[in-house]
């Protein structure tokens, strides 16, 4: 990119645009006209003062990739958004200058466009004015600085109170590529929608499901969604994330997604009793070592597993592994299996999934649609392990389920139709840190290691601690610093509500609603999705007391720069500059809880004794993902042990992008470069210790 040549077009476009709009005052839209001239003098202002932080930044970014074939660290990540960000004013500044003295001409709607991102613009300088902070402390080549220090107390801090609603209103999605912003503009209509449902009437997953028939003012309003959106991902609690995640584990989503999933012939959900096992010691294979059942916080309990296999193998129909399958749907899908065609034999390979959601949320169900897919690629059994969700069940009841449920297959691989010659463990976000977890406890207890990791996106710092990526979080669509807090005091169990679940109920089943709630949820939401369309003046004593509301909502919609008595140091900005601030600032509960700290929790934090011996690590980031740089530093970790690693960085994709699999073609390359990471394991003999690809 010619910073060069965008900043000078940057330049004309401000130019233009206040040439043609500064004339007499008689001019249509006088008002408008204003307001766009004093919008497009703040743009130039912000581009000149950021010119030369760009300068810098992109002078010595590269220092902080893996390598020079793998490009790819949050200082680059922030400069590309501010890319896209200037890129989207230069187009629209050029229409304006063009169009506006247009008889047609859509003042005040270019005006609003404008201003939004002149705020988005306005807060991505303060951004960037950190991460200048971060590349003067901290050490070279390291993207993230000492723990708890200054710089993590300061983005919790700039957080708190920054304005974040013009990254959710007009400008949603902006850094993404066009074919992921309707999607992305869905879910956060979504979102808000259901978070106004949730707040108003408690009801369960069933009025969530429907919740998208109230968002009729969202689509209107992108303002209002914007502020509404800052609102819940500022103050509503851990029970309302695990609900709006959840979503997809409800039968509507689900029937419709299984609608375009790959058929598979073999859908199996197991709960496995908690009865101690016995595996050869790597070491000695004459020896053998217990593998006790998980007992972390209620005592020992049952696994719950998934079967996927795209193809029907010996040991799959087997009464051994019936007995242990769950009632909730037919155990193998026999209408899928050709009459008379014989089992296929047990394949070489065996695929061992955690999935992701924060520790906090989903089942394997949310997840069998790309899997589904990755097991007839791969022509591989897939077990998808369902471990129990914090806060009921907080850090290490999913390590220990994880670790019992890997070891259980190694033991029973004959029952999942597969020799287990070799074994790959993927996962994504938190299943990819049970992946390296599970796989440092089994070095730890001598038992055989997998034979390769691919992780997704995995978090390998679970702690609140400032990295260039992670500034990303002030304005993530899935993963804002909130609710990343939120699931990392789950997870580690900081007000944690330990649970013993309910004998008999498995996590899929507690998700579950009757026909009639659905009937009468759909009814009502269908009812407030009608009337959000009625003019005011219609609905008569209804209206009033909803346009007071309204009103309220706009009048709270206003932004204003810090005061004097703001919790920010002005210090931290050059004289005269100071991004927009929130009247409805937020409380970030950080925890100081030395459980983050553990190893098993933030294996970025391990020392190299627990890490040597890992199997060869395939890791597949996101550009624009908040947790890129744990890949990156977890993979330069890695490397400069001498341990086998791979490090791919996709572009433009958001966190979880493998849950939305199907709904672009980015997500399907980036699925399918998962595919190829655990072909290699399978497949290759060796991997070199510092290779890439």
């Amino acid at each position: 990119m010619d910073w060069i040549a965008v900043f000078t077009s940057l330049e004309t476009v401000c130019e233009e645009n206040i040439t043609a709009l500064s004339g007499p005052p008689d001019l249509p839209y006088g008002n408008v006209s204003r307001r766009l001239v004093t919008c497009m003098r703040k743009i130039q202002d912000h581009g000149r003062a950021l010119e030369p932080v760009i300068s810098g930044i992109t002078a010595v970014y590269h220092h902080y990739d893996l390598d020079s074939d793998t490009p790819g660290n949050g200082y680059r990540t922030l400069v590309k958004v501010l890319q896209s960000c200037l890129l989207h004013i230069i187009h629209n500044g050029r229409y304006i200058a063009s169009n506006c003295h247009r008889a047609f001409f859509r003042a005040d709607h270019n005006a609003s466009e404008m201003e939004a991102y002149g705020s988005v613009l306005c807060q991505l300088r303060a951004l960037l004015y950190i991460a200048q902070g971060m590349l003067h402390d901290n050490s070279p080549g390291q993207l993230y600085g000492e723990q708890d220090g200054e710089l993590s107390r300061r983005l919790v801090r700039e957080y708190a109170s920054m304005h974040k609603a013009c990254f959710y209103g007009r400008c949603l999605g902006f850094q993404f590529s066009s074919s992921l912003r309707p999607i992305l503009r869905s879910l956060i209509i979504s979102m808000v929608s259901f978070g106004e449902s949730y707040e108003k009437q408690h009801s369960g997953l069933g009025m969530a499901a429907f919740s998208l028939f109230t968002s009729g003012k969202y689509v209107i309003d992108p303002e209002l969604r914007g502020e509404e959106y800052e609102r819940i991902t500022q103050n509503l609690d851990m029970k309302f994330w695990k609900s709006f995640w959840n979503l997809t584990e409800s039968e509507l989503v689900s029937g419709f997604a299984s609608l375009t999933s790959t058929l598979v012939q073999v859908n199996l959900t197991l709960t496995i009793p908690p009865e101690p096992l016995l595996l050869p010691l790597v070491s000695d294979p004459r020896l053998s070592t217990p593998v006790s059942p998980p007992v972390a916080h209620w005592g020992p309990g049952p696994v719950n597993m998934r079967l996927i296999s795209y193809e029907l193998r010996e040991g799959q129909d087997s009464k051994e592994l019936l007995a242990f399958a769950r009632t909730e749907a037919p155990p193998i899908s026999l209408s899928l299996v050709p009459f008379g065609a014989q089992k296929r034999p047990p394949s070489p390979w065996l695929l061992i999934h955690f999935h992701g959601g924060g520790f906090v949320s989903q089942t394997s169900k949310s997840h069998e649609n790309y899997l589904k897919s990755w097991s007839k690629d791969l022509n591989v059994p897939i077990l998808s392990v369902d471990y129990s969700l914090a806060p009921e069940a907080p850090f290490p009841r999913a390590l220990e389920e994880c670790f019992y449920a890997y070891c259980w297959a190694l033991k029973n691989c004959h029952l999942l139709g597969s020799t287990a010659e070799r074994v790959c463990l993927c996962g994504d976000s938190a299943g990819g840190n049970l992946c390296i977890t599970v796989s440092m406890r089994a070095i730890a207890c001598g038992v055989r290691i997998p034979d390769g990791i691919m992780a997704a996106y995995p978090a390998t710092l679970l702690t609140i601690e400032a990295s260039p990526s992670r500034l990303l979080t002030s304005f993530d669509l899935l993963l804002p610093l909130g609710v990343l807090s939120k699931c990392i005091n789950a997870y580690t169990g900081v007000d944690s509500e330990t649970v013993q679940p309910t004998e008999g109920m498995s996590t899929l089943s507690a998700l579950g609603r009757d026909t009639a709630s659905l009937i009468s949820d759909l009814s009502h939401g269908a009812s407030k999705w009608i009337q959000s369309f009625i003019p005011a003046e219609v609905l008569g004593s209804w209206s009033s007391s909803h346009r007071r509301s309204l009103d309220n909502e706009a009048h709270q919609r206003s932004v204003l720069p810090c005061s004097s008595d703001s919790s920010s140091d002005t210090r931290d900005y050059p004289e005269g500059f100071e991004p927009l601030r929130s009247e409805r600032p937020s409380v970030i509960q950080t925890s100081s809880c030395p459980t983050v700290k553990n190893p098993f929790v933030s294996p970025l934090l391990a020392s190299d004794d627990l890490l040597r011996g890992l199997p060869p690590v395939h890791l597949v980031a996101s550009a624009l993902d908040a947790l890129l740089d744990d890949s990156v530093m977890f993979a330069k970790k890695l490397r400069n042990m001498g341990q086998p690693v791979t490090l791919r960085v996709v572009e433009d994709l958001p966190h979880g992008f493998l849950s939305l699999s199907g709904f672009a073609e980015e997500i399907k390359v980036a699925s399918d470069i998962c595919v190829e990471r655990i072909r290699e394991v399978f497949q290759q003999k060796t991997l070199p210790s510092c290779s890439r690809k």
